[in-house]
């Protein structure tokens, strides 16, 4: 391994911040990619290593599509399959295969943006799970990569050396354990070292016009991670900045380039944050939730490597090398002081702003953290990097390396008297640490005294490399591990197998869209099934599930959980009806005789078009039974009148809810019983109610909780033919029941309302990309309903007239037709804040060519130079 030579190393021994200087060393273009493709094989390689160790996907048949990896990207990159291939419903504006119709360029833009996501469309769709590891694989090697060429523009110095710290980022803990099941979120790898590079350049007054496209594509790839990169690159610049030998207005002024730099950057994306904050801002609200934090000393432990507890925690190892060293630059008397002094403290104020709750939140856009409080620990990795390398550079002295290896000790005492310290977490962590820690004093001991010696340094070079090497493999394995611990959560999903082609082919072969849908049902595989399986389901998790979808859906008796950004599928016929489904898989995994796990079935249903002559119920319309009978134009639920038999007193209120007690083991249990039409399927409006539901023998166990999970309208199965209904309930604390807590549904009067509706629907309809028309019936009055809960963002127009909003019909979405009739109508959706986010683009590319611009002009007409 080639390192620097004699010269270049007293230089970098010398007692000049080098760090601030206003200009970095020319770099030789051809080492710096040789290094940095180094880093990128190692981090990589590693990474396999410890995958194919464990037996892990694509190196063994465990399965990696753990918790969202499974549920969301999978799914999500298999829809992306399917858009690329002109096989998906939908397009990059619409997605008509989730939730009976959302939008879709939010999820694009959130979930999708990260480049190496975009591979997919070159696999065979049954290797969908290939493409979603390679996002992560690659954003590594690349974030490893680019970290290599930045360490270097901090401090110039032997790019070989940059490349074996850069792996210890690009491996670090959060890339295990964060990254790697959201491969968005992987980008953030690459946009720290991305945007530190733009803003570095800015910070010397070069390359203004690729500076800013640096920091934009750090944003599109994934805007989340890319603000927390800016604003550490923002940290470490006030640093750099503060260490220069300049005059004050020289050092504002550099800074102020380095911030029109990230704003011009920012605004060439505007169309990606915009409709993503308008997503977010009609997506259903999460309830605040505590942010709760571990406690100092836990903190402090998982700056160790092989870390990893039950609990969320920063995520910052990057190695022993790494740690090593950085913990020893406070030692090293021949950095001056105000240096060590400045970057020392830049780590103790990030690492404070990480935990105090006001600027915890700010590094998180705004808003509290759904789940881990520490998503931006990788930009601390990257700080810890930057600072080892600020003492790999001037090759620290055994003490100086015994100073870093104290402070070791001291956060192994805090991991083995913090709140967890089972000898599973230990088992990993103290070999690592103890032979890690002697191998990279060993090293660094070692290549100091190499100096001036090329083959002898070269020799130590590649030890060094493999120990960083052989560190990353333990990292990676023994977290991975460690988090197989913590199953039933981490249980990896089953995203390809047989019986999933299997579903997909059953729903292929019964797919008539857009005359009606067909439902993947039971969410048997992931909770994006229909995405999975290309069905056009009800079922739907994102972080941008329309509040108008949550709120429609649980309103008209579908079940949700996570207060509405994860919606399920039907489960009774009227609402399949409804939503035009004509065929759905019904879970039959307990029936071992069933390979495929499911049984398709069908049922008749109306068109996604139906049209009303009567204006909504809406308030008089007060549950599920209700307005589906509303919706399907006749009434199709008998809701019979429950009296207690037996148990404890329940109360029946005035609005129609029932409180039914609690009851303990031993008590007898509250008892209704009922009269319904023989035949009839028995379903009970369930709502929030936690506890078992028996209904004529038939038992259900429900797992509500206000206001996060919602129950559907589950069936019973049907009326005996003593037309008797006997509804016993237990829970262990009182729970109270919506009104109308039982319904009986008619599926004879429901084909006759479902063939009512087709006689009078329309006579053509299609669907594209973002929109649909229809053809309706000669002078059509009323309210044309379309089976879709999604209005904002849309525009409609009836008989070439006026543009219009649709409207609110029972939670579905309605075209008023006038009073004199109408023959057609069109409707047509644009995401919201994507116009606006044109502007910005427009604004950003004014700002990116104007300054160049003005130059060009200057020097080629003399007209417009200043006159001495």
């Amino acid at each position: 391994m080639h390192t620097t030579g004699p010269s270049a190393e007293r230089r970098a021994q010398r007692d000049v911040p080098v760090v601030g200087a206003p200009a970095t060393p020319p770099v030789r273009p051809g080492r710096e990619l040789q290094a940095g493709l180094f880093a990128a094989v190692l981090a990589m390689g590693a990474y396999c290593v410890a995958m194919g160790l464990r037996g892990t996907y694509p190196f063994g048949d465990r399965g990696r599509a753990i918790n969202d990896l499974g549920n969301q990207f999978v799914p999500f990159h298999a829809h992306l399959w399917d858009l690329f291939h002109g096989k998906g419903g939908g397009d990059l504006f619409y997605n008509w295969n989730s939730a009976f119709g959302v939008p879709y360029l939010g999820d694009f833009f959130t979930y999708l943006a990260n480049p190496f996501s975009w591979l997919t469309p070159l696999f065979p769709r049954d290797a969908v799970n290939m493409p979603v590891f390679l996002t992560t694989l690659l954003s590594i090697g690349l974030g490893s990569a680019l970290m290599t060429h930045w360490l270097g523009r901090v401090r110039p110095g032997s790019p070989w050396l940059r490349a074996l710290l850069a792996v210890g980022f690009g491996l670090c803990s959060w890339a295990v354990n964060e990254g790697s099941p959201d491969p968005m979120w992987s980008w953030g790898l690459v946009s720290v070292p991305l945007i530190g590079i733009a803003v570095d350049w800015a910070l010397q007054g070069r390359h203004w016009v690729l500076g800013p496209l640096l920091v934009a594509v750090g944003w599109f790839g994934n805007f989340y991670t890319a603000a927390m990169a800016t604003f550490a690159a923002g940290l470490v610049a006030l640093v750099r900045v503060y260490l220069r030998e300049d005059a004050l207005r020289a050092k504002l002024f550099s800074l102020l380039r380095a911030a029109a730099t990230i704003a011009v950057g920012v605004a060439l994306v505007a169309p990606v944050l915009l409709v993503s904050y308008e997503s977010s801002k009609l997506a259903s609200p999460m309830p605040p939730a505590p942010i709760r934090l571990p406690s100092f000393v836990d903190q402090v432990a998982w700056l160790l490597p092989a870390v990893r507890y039950q609990f969320a925690g920063p995520d910052t190892a990057v190695g022993m090398l790494a740690l090593l060293l950085c913990l020893s630059f406070p030692f090293m008397r021949r950095v001056p002081a105000r240096e060590r002094i400045a970057w020392t403290a830049l780590l103790v104020v990030t690492w404070a702003s990480m935990i105090f709750q006001p600027t915890l939140i700010l590094w998180h856009g705004g808003a509290a953290p759904n789940g881990s409080p520490f998503r931006e620990a990788f930009v601390y990795s990257a700080m810890l990097v930057t600072v080892a390398w600020l003492a790999l550079s001037r090759r620290p002295a055994l003490k100086e390396l015994l100073g870093g290896a104290a402070l070791i000790v001291v956060i192994v005492l805090c991991a083995l008297f913090g709140t967890v310290h089972t000898p599973g977490e230990l088992g990993y962590m103290l070999p690592t640490v103890v032979v890690g820690g002697l191998l990279a004093i060993a090293g660094v001991e070692a290549l100091r005294r190499s100096r001036g010696r090329v083959r002898a340094t070269r020799v130590v070079g590649a030890a060094l490399a493999l120990t960083v090497f052989a560190g990353g493999v333990v990292q990676v394995y023994s977290l991975d591990a460690l988090r197989d611990r913590h199953r039933p959560f981490f249980a990896p999903k089953t995203t390809v197998d047989a019986q999933t082609r299997a579903a997909r082919a059953a729903l292929a072969a019964t797919d008539h869209w857009p005359v009606s849908r067909t439902d993947p049902g039971p969410h048997y595989f992931a909770d994006n099934d229909s995405q999975l399986l290309n069905g056009q389901g009800g079922d739907y998790y994102s972080s941008y599930v329309p509040a108008e979808t949550a709120v429609a859906m649980g309103r008209l008796g579908l079940m949700y959980t996570m207060a509405g950004r994860h919606v399920f599928s039907p489960d009774d016929p009227a609402s399949r009806a409804v939503f035009g489904v004509t065929s759905y898989l019904q879970d039959a995994s307990s029936d071992p005789s069933n390979a495929n796990g499911f049984v398709q079935q069908h049922q008749t249903a109306s068109p996604l078009l139906t049209v009303h002559r009567d204006a909504p119920a809406g308030a008089k319309a007060t549950t599920p039974f209700q307005r589906l009978d509303d919706l399907l134009g006749a009434t199709v639920w008998e809701v019979p009148k429950l009296t207690q038999t037996s148990g404890a007193p329940a109360e029946f209120r005035p609005n129609g809810e029932l409180v039914v007690p609690g009851t303990t083991k031993g008590q007898s249990v509250p008892t209704f019983t009922a009269s319904c039409p023989v035949g009839s399927e028995v379903h009970v409006n369930s709502g929030f109610v936690n506890g078992t539901v028996t209904v004529n023998g038939t038992s259900a166990t429900l797992l509500g909780s206000y206001p996060l999970t919602k129950y559907g309208l589950p069936g019973f199965g049907k009326v005996g033919a003593d037309g008797k209904v006997t509804l016993t309930f237990r829970s262990p604390r009182p729970q109270t029941f919506l009104a109308e807590q039982v319904g009986c549904l008619d599926l004879a009067k429901l084909d006759a309302a479902v063939a009512a509706q087709h006689a009078s629907g329309p006579t053509a309809f299609q669907v594209s990309g973002h929109g649909f028309s229809a053809r309706l019936p000669q002078a059509s009055t009323g309210y044309a309903v379309f089976a879709s809960t999604v209005r904002t963002g849309w525009s409609c127009s009836v008989d070439g007239g006026p543009a219009l909003s649709p409207v609110d019909y029972d939670g579905l979405f309605g075209i008023p037709l006038g009073p004199s009739g109408a023959n057609s109508l069109s409707c047509t959706y644009t995401p919201p804040g994507v116009r606006t986010g044109a502007v910005g683009t427009g604004i950003g590319l004014m700002g990116l060519l104007v300054p160049p611009g003005y130059l060009w002009v200057r020097r080629r007409f003399p007209l417009f130079r200043p006159r001495a």
